[in-house]
């Protein structure tokens, strides 16, 4: 209460959090300028609350389903950012150097970083159109094929060179703007479209929820609807799957800032009258040390071959297979998403915390861990320790991840996913940018030499 006491006193904090609702705002307003030459109406039965799609989907704020001017969103940008992240581990010995030139080297990796997205936005916009229109033959206005087929010509490739170099420009005026988000705005700007983004379909998830469990006038779920719609039955389910939800999202919101602290001693520095006995400190390693970023990857590595042989005449009997495989709901593809998630949180979270690098480091500053020597055997206690965290930071992922996909087994719809990607993105921007709220309302008292 007190902190937002603070926040209507600060004018400038008040002018950075409507900078970003601002902002928010023409990002709501471009999801709904559609693309020109298409007919988004087409697509909307290939977007569900599930898949590669759906969470393409998801971040872009439903501008993927409407197919507008910045359907591919921030999502080009992230990908770079990984990417590069990923070659800075001595992948490209470039790279790293970049890493390690401050500020300048920084510089050098964000312009490296956008160029790259600029250029993954560019292939998937080409892959991207030419994928939906082999799979709705009726993705273009009917102009637009008669133009293309003209005289017996084949013009079709100077339309997807079009639609790419729209839709590369919409990803880079996001880019753009979440620059501005972080430069003007609270917290970081791609973090904040993307939740952003997330947000916006809340409200639609609502809807569908009252129109499956109470009621339906319009039909929109097409007769789909639970058996006893408006029942005493209906509203209790209703109100069942609104609680499990706050539930799920108090349980990220505590996971998400629990820690695991190791103890750590500086020794005496002689020389110094302050520095006196010794000086506790500690090295917080998070329980959910890579974040969402596992989930992400396993969801597109199953979810993507799946959507690639859709557009690939395939036998019923090789569908089925991949199915089976590729498919979460699946027993099969089941066992592989969760082997997945498991597998990417190891990976992500030692490339994140470095135990080699924090023995390294610790040395340096002439600090130890009690009951452990400096060098290799604080190395490997830092690695156990790590290991350990990151199997139950591991178990939480895979309960967060598949939570949705049992719930929907459950309740026999997939309207609302309790759980998943979503809620992860979301609390983690949410503490992030509360803490930069919090600092930034700090009143800033100093007190002088005299007193």
């Amino acid at each position: 209460m007190e902190t937002i006491k603070k926040i209507f006193k600060n004018k400038e904090v008040l002018k950075k959090i409507g900078f970003t609702l601002l902002a928010f705002l023409v990002f709501k307003i471009l999801t709904y300028v559609t693309m020109p030459l298409i007919d988004p109406s087409i697509l909307s039965s290939l977007f569900d609350n599930s898949g590669f799609l759906g969470i393409v989907n998801s971040i872009s704020g439903d501008a993927l389903r409407n197919y507008s001017i910045v359907a591919l969103g921030i999502s080009p940008y992230i990908t770079a950012s990984i990417v590069v992240q990923l070659l800075q581990m001595d992948i490209i010995p470039v790279l790293k150097e970049w890493g390690e030139e401050g500020e300048v080297g920084r510089q050098k990796i964000s312009r490296l970083t956008r160029y790259l997205a600029i250029a993954l936005a560019f292939i998937q916009a080409l892959a991207m159109t030419f994928a939906f229109h082999n799979l709705q033959e009726q993705l273009f206005q009917p102009f637009v094929s008669d133009w293309a087929t003209q005289n017996g010509s084949n013009l079709w490739f100077l339309i997807y060179f079009y639609i790419a170099v729209v839709l590369t420009a919409g990803t880079a005026f996001m880019i753009w703007l979440a620059d501005q988000i972080t430069l003007k705005g609270i917290g970081n700007g791609s973090s904040m479209l993307i939740v952003a983004g997330i947000v916006i379909s809340f409200p639609g998830t609502i809807a569908s929820l009252i129109q499956y469990y109470i009621s339906d006038p319009n039909s929109a779920l097409a007769g789909n609807v639970f058996a006893n719609q408006g029942a005493f039955s209906g509203y209790v389910l209703f109100g069942v799957s609104m609680l499990m939800f706050v539930i799920v999202l108090v349980g990220i919101t505590y996971m998400q800032v629990a820690v695991r602290k190791i103890p750590i001693q500086y020794a005496n520095r002689p020389g110094s009258a302050k520095f006196k006995g010794k000086s506790e400190s500690n090295i917080p390693i998070k329980l959910n040390t890579a974040s969402v970023i596992p989930v992400i990857f396993a969801s597109i590595l199953l979810s993507l071959p799946a959507t690639i042989f859709q557009y690939i005449n395939v036998g019923a009997s090789a569908g089925n297979w991949i199915n089976q495989i590729f498919s979460y709901n699946q027993p099969i593809g089941f066992v592989i998403y969760v082997l997945l998630i498991f597998i990417f949180t190891f990976f992500y979270s030692f490339i994140l915390v470095k135990p080699e690098q924090i023995a390294e480091n610790l040395n340096k500053q002439n600090a130890y861990i009690p009951g452990y020597r400096p060098g290799i055997e604080t190395e490997t206690y830092i690695t156990k320790v790590l290991f350990r965290v990151t199997v139950i930071g591991a178990l939480y992922l895979v309960i967060i991840a598949t939570l949705p996909i049992i719930t929907s087994m459950i309740l026999g719809h997939s309207y609302a996913l309790i759980g998943g990607t979503s809620l992860l993105i979301i609390v983690g921007v949410a503490l992030e940018t509360a803490k930069q709220i919090e600092t930034d309302t700090q009143e800033k008292a100093y007190a002088g030499f005299m007193r």
